[in-house]
């Protein structure tokens, strides 16, 4: 995570051109040109000893030579020349070379590495940035930059587009240009070998001249570093992307033209969904679903509403709205007996509702009108087909007009050819969201549905009361450790239960036994109906071999179907290894549901949760959803909700609902299970039934990494919970200090609440009456790999938080807030910026000093160079705070403001002097 010297690739000073060429054809003669037509106002300097000039440009034999150093330089030369042109840059001093052309990765100095590997070894002594191999370039309009060999001259605009393809990075140009659509910059990645989509995501989200953010991603690298950088920019703005390789076959060869490993398009899908990415299919899609973001309010939810002349436009729509997962509104009926005093009796009488033909403005306007009001209508789609009777142009103003007086979310079709233009103008001109037919109205509909949807997820609250448990960490690993003792990766059935009921987790007790009359004495002690099952390292599957028997009524039956067992699994598997035989008793949940969960392990994203509909048929039903951990609440609530399964569990006809809390509760435990356990490898629980009655795990299956090697970090950094910590205040009062969870929302209002005018004007520089929800969600549901925020809390009735245990959250039963300090790491990991108060009524005790010392530690074990802050003038018992705790105090560019600054990294020392030569003698 770095931004170092971007400000170089996208507003330079001055720019080289290194291989700049005068043949035609060539990648060095058409940068030039692409340079000079671009109307950089900087020097552009070509470099070829070959030339005089380039383009009437003066040329230099060498870089040594430039009158000036670029801020940025275009390697155009051959690839056994790269590495030594980036050494000669990075002492040249500097800062960004762009690698254009392809060969790098495919071509080998005399030691073996990659020439791709030697220009980013050659640029590391210097800290020079490199973008690419394998890239286009990069177009920055607004500075006149065009320092790529793409075709088409770009124009101005909002738009950021970041590719990872340089073919796809000329069509999206070609395509804008011929749809008028404008970027703030367009960036081809290449091979990402330095600056990758994380680095220039972190510099765009503070691009104020950049609205929104599109990708095309073929593989993504650093998925800790991409998630983080494109969470935060989220917040502020789309992000949207393409994401190709979807099939197993595609995505061979997005790999093999990246060189980079692929993860399972599923999980893709669920880490954008996390990230807050709008994932699209296609170009012209991407650009559609920008301009509906800029153009259409968000609606609360999916239920639309189609106004149209015409029949056969509003069942279009409405066969895309249901096959886009969105629903037609039901009407009120004061809505439809008021349609029936305007329209004539021939309307359709419901939703989509069909005006006729022969529809005039005023019977457009009038019904629309009646539809904006109806509280049941998310949003209303106006259709119109071109007709003798009526002016398409009109009916637009009248739309626009309409639009003005409501809040409500309002799109639009108008169906033809050039007839339509006219009407698209005005609509286009008043703001509106227009497309050309209907279904592509639909899907930006969906567009805006969806991306409303994912910015919840960014905010939503999880219960203030979360889901608590204490885990019996080390028996967990006690049985992995056991298994590997053994040489064994994957664990039995028996060792699987008693992991996950170090989790509490309930399965259902099963037993082991070598034989018949172990399994009959087994069966005795567990309960007769009984359940008998193969146990073999060599069967994945029991279903696959018929390797289980049910409902075993007494000792001769199990007698019996060990027999059965045992010749099945000679004649079906007979090179596999049988061990013996798992017991259980029998469960009779004739009502619940069978599903499954698992643990998969990406090989981009790391560990993965599976949720959906289990049991034998498991792969044919393919209703599962993916998400990445770790799991809160409303994660894994949502997780449920996008499988076809949640409808059934929520109860139908006289099926009551299955206990939703309880499964969410489950998958929470098993997101703490695999932050808790790395060197597991999967976990996979099917049948996992569930009722009325609670979850209960009937089958279990875990593998384990073969070594006790480090694994790869989660791709999101779950919850820190080495920092919880509880210390005794001045006044004896028992607290906790520990990083802020998205839980604490409520509390965290509650503590604004006991904050003085004063204090609140010292903390924000202003006066803020109340947050909103959205802007307390952003102090509470932070990003712990770029940021930290820790509060202290204690009790006020009497009581005490409890000792805190390693590794677990206290018992906060009663307790508030009382102070906070939150730091945010800057990009490139060097400075980290920090803000802090303590509740108004509780200043005095120590406790502002005691959220420094926390956060200034934590500071120095992340490697932060610099902490600083603003703080007013006239806020001095904070400035004597900071110049207590060794701050520096500096005079700030605001008069009422000044700067205090603490030095983490000490300053290199002097030099010391070399020692006298020694006399000689």
């Amino acid at each position: 995570m770095t931004i170092r010297h971007l400000d170089a690739l996208f507003n330079p000073k001055a720019v080289a051109v290194i291989g700049a060429s005068t043949r035609p054809g060539s990648v060095g003669r058409m940068v030039m040109r692409n340079l000079l037509d671009g109307g950089f106002a900087g020097p552009i300097m070509p470099v070829n000893p070959r030339y005089n000039s380039v383009e009437g440009v003066l040329a230099y034999r060498a870089i040594a030579d430039l009158p000036v150093t670029p801020d940025l330089a275009l390697i155009c030369t051959p690839p056994e020349q790269v590495p030594e042109m980036v050494a000669q840059l990075g002492k040249r001093g500097a800062r960004v070379a762009v690698l254009i052309g392809a060969g790098l990765g495919r071509t080998y100095t005399s030691g073996g590495a990659s020439l791709a590997q030697a220009a980013v070894d050659a640029a590391r002594p210097s800290g020079l940035r490199l973008l690419g191999p394998n890239t286009l370039g990069l177009v920055v309009p607004r500075v006149g930059l065009n320092a790529s060999f793409a075709p088409a001259r770009v124009p101005k605009g909002r738009i950021a587009f970041l590719t990872q393809s340089g073919a796809i990075g000329t069509a999206v140009m070609d395509h804008a240009v011929a749809q008028g659509v404008g970027f703030s910059a367009m960036v081809s990645l290449g091979d990402c070998r330095d600056i990758d989509f994380a680095d220039v995501i972190d510099y765009l989200a503070g691009d104020p001249s950049t609205r929104a953010i599109l990708l095309y991603i073929e593989a993504v690298g650093g998925a800790r570093r991409f998630l983080s950088a494109v969470r935060a920019a989220a917040r502020n703005k789309p992000v949207l992307a393409i994401k190709s390789g979807r099939g197993p076959d595609a995505a061979r060869a997005a790999a093999t033209h990246s060189g980079a490993l692929m993860g399972e398009d599923a999980v893709y899908d669920a880490a954008l969904r996390r990230a807050g990415i709008l994932r699209v299919g296609e170009i012209d899609e991407l650009f559609d679903a920008v301009e509906t973001l800029a153009r259409l309010q968000p609606p609360r939810g999916d239920r639309l509403a189609i106004l149209s002349n015409g029949g056969g436009p509003g069942v279009m729509a409405v066969d895309s709205l249901i096959a886009g997962g969105g629903r037609l509104a039901d009407l009120a009926p004061e809505t439809v007996a008021r349609l029936d005093g305007v329209l004539p009796g021939v309307w359709s009488g419901g939703n989509p509702v069909d005006i006729g033909g022969d529809s005039g403005t005023e019977r457009y306007a009038e019904a629309l009108d009646i539809l904006l009001e109806d509280k049941g209508c998310d949003a209303v789609l106006v259709l119109h087909a071109p007709t003798a009777v009526t002016d398409g142009a009109e009916v637009a103003r009248i739309v626009a007009k309409a639009a003005e007086r409501t809040r409500r979310p309002l799109l639009t079709s108008w169906l033809g050819g050039p007839g339509a233009a006219p009407a698209r103008r005005i609509l286009n001109d008043a703001g509106i969201a227009t497309y050309d037919t209907p279904n592509n109205a639909v899907r930006g509909f969906m567009h805006r549905v969806g991306y409303r949807r994912i910015q919840d997820m960014l905010m939503q609250t999880p219960p203030s009361v979360p889901e608590t448990f204490t885990p019996d960490i080390p028996a967990a690993k006690a049985v992995i450790a056991g298994a590997r003792t053994e040489g064994r990766t994957r664990l039995t059935e028996i060792e699987a239960g008693r992991i996950l009921g170090a989790y509490g987790i309930t399965t259902i007790e099963t037993r082991f036994a070598r034989d018949a009359e172990e399994a009959v004495t087994a069966a005795g002690a567990l309960g007769f109906p009984a359940v008998v099952k193969i146990a073999s390292p060599s069967i994945e599957h029991k279903s696959a071999v018929a390797g289980v028997a049910l409902d075993l009524e007494n000792a001769d039956e199990v007698r019996r179907s060990i027999a059965t067992l045992t010749e099945r699994m000679a004649r079906r598997a007979p090179d596999a290894v049988l061990d013996g035989f798992l017991v259980q008793r029998m469960i009779r949940r004739p009502r619940a549901h069978e599903l499954l969960v698992a643990v998969v392990h990406d090989p981009v994203f790391g560990p993965v949760i599976a949720f959906g509909q289990g049991g034998t048929a498991v792969e044919l039903i393919e209703d599962r959803a993916l998400a990445l951990p770790p799991l809160n609440t409303v994660l894994a609530r949502e997780m449920m909700g996008r499988t076809r399964v949640h409808k059934l569990l929520q109860g139908y006809r006289d099926r009551p609902a299955a206990d939703l809390d309880e499964l969410s509760g489950l998958l929470i435990r098993i997101s703490q299970m695999v932050v808790d356990l790395p060197d597991m490898r999967s976990l996979d629980i099917n049948p996992l039934v569930a009722d009325e009655n609670g979850v209960l795990v009937i089958d279990a299956h875990v593998e384990v990494f073969e070594d006790n090697r480090t694994r790869g970090p989660l791709a999101i950094r779950p919850y820190p919970l080495d920092l919880v910590e509880t210390v005794t205040l001045a006044d004896g009062r028992r607290a906790v200090l520990r990083p802020i969870r998205p839980e604490d929302e409520p509390g965290h209002q509650d503590f604004v609440r006991h904050l003085t005018p004063e204090d609140i004007r010292y903390r924000f520089f202003g006066v803020v009456r109340e947050f909103s929800h959205t802007e307390m969600a952003r102090f509470t549901q932070i990003d712990y790999d770029r940021e930290m925020a820790f509060i202290a809390r204690a009790r006020f009735d009497g009581g005490d938080i409890p000792e805190t245990r390693p590794g677990r959250l206290p018992d906060e039963t009663g307790a508030e807030t009382l102070g906070v300090v939150r730091v945010v790491f800057d990009p490139d990991g060097v400075d980290a910026e920090f803000a802090v108060v303590v509740r108004s009524d509780l200043k005095g005790r120590g406790l502002g000093i005691r959220l420094m010392n926390k956060v200034i530690a934590y500071c120095r074990s992340r490697g932060i160079h610099r902490i600083v802050g603003q703080v007013l003038r006239d806020n001095r018992p904070m400035r004597k705070l900071m110049v207590t705790l060794g701050f520096t105090v500096r005079e700030s560019l605001e008069d009422d403001v000044v700067e205090v600054v603490l030095d983490l990294v000490p300053p290199a020392p002097p030099p010391r002097p070399a020692p006298a030569a020694a006399k000689p003698g």
